[in-house]
């Protein structure tokens, strides 16, 4: 069993939806960026995702698209990202990499497995890659036991909710609404029904993004999910932050947790 699943599991028996924090790695260095990653784990998140800066982020909004831009101005590479899931891996926190699918092939996928693995991460979040179509991560993370996850989404049909689900590990990724990333006034009214279909079709835990920004939301998509994913919302604190970004990074994610942890999992 992974960092994931135990964490997942944990939060389940304790009546309440894990919260899942993303930022880019490298943002707005490796330094810093490491450092705000640990923020958010001091703040109370129960999962972090790593961010592999992407120079063709199709499915970001402006905000996260920006942050990996400022990341591979810095330098960014995947030796770094690999460096940043080390140090974040090393707090306990169960710790994956949100990437595109490009970067893992051209690096070789059973060998980004392998480092992974090695880095004491859970595994890979690839919102471009369909299970149809990614043998070689399958066999990869089967022999270095890593969790993959596949996102659905409102238009998913049944058919392939089902196929997504049975390939997921870990939990599921509910993209809630159609569209890129950002912080949108309101929770998105598509999640719950969403949940409900995929719920036909696995026990595994199952996490809502795309929207999610204050402990009021993170409190209302706690009541029928059972990972609570934010991402835009702790980038724009880095932004914002005239000076002391992990502080910022910090008050979030304790504001967002509080939110959670008061909602009981509406399973």
């Amino acid at each position: 069993m992974t960092v994931l699943a135990e964490t997942l599991r944990r939060c389940r028996a304790e009546g309440r939806a894990a919260l899942v924090g993303y930022l880019p790695a490298c943002f707005p260095d490796f330094e810093q960026g490491v450092a705000n990653l640990r923020a958010l784990v001091d703040g109370g998140v129960d999962v972090v995702e790593i961010g592999l800066p992407y120079s063709d982020p199709v499915l970001d909004g402006p905000v996260i698209a920006r942050a990996s831009d400022v990341a591979l101005r810095a330098g960014s590479s995947i030796a770094h990202v690999l460096r940043t899931l080390e140090a974040v891996a090393s707090t306990g926190v169960a710790a994956l990499i949100m990437t595109y699918w490009n970067p893992v092939e051209r690096y070789r996928v059973d060998r980004f497995a392998a480092a992974v693995a090695d880095a004491g991460g859970s595994g890979l979040i690839t919102p471009d890659l369909l299970p149809d179509e990614a043998e070689a991560w399958l066999a990869a993370s089967d022999a270095y036991h890593l969790d993959r996850v596949f996102l659905v989404a409102p238009s998913s049909t049944d058919e392939r909710i089902a196929l997504t689900t049975r390939f997921c590990r870990g939990f599921v990724y509910a993209a809630s609404v159609m569209g890129v990333t950002g912080v949108r006034e309101q929770a998105s009214t598509q999640a719950p029904a969403l949940v409900a279909r995929v719920r036909r079709y696995t026990d595994l835990p199952v996490g809502v993004g795309l929207g999610v920004g204050t402990a009021e939301q993170a409190a209302e998509v706690a009541q029928y999910a059972d990972a609570v994913i934010v991402g835009s919302a702790f980038v724009r604190r880095v932004f914002e932050a005239s000076a002391d970004a992990p502080a910022a990074v910090r008050a979030l994610a304790g504001e967002l947790a509080a939110g959670v942890r008061g909602a009981p999992v509406g399973r």
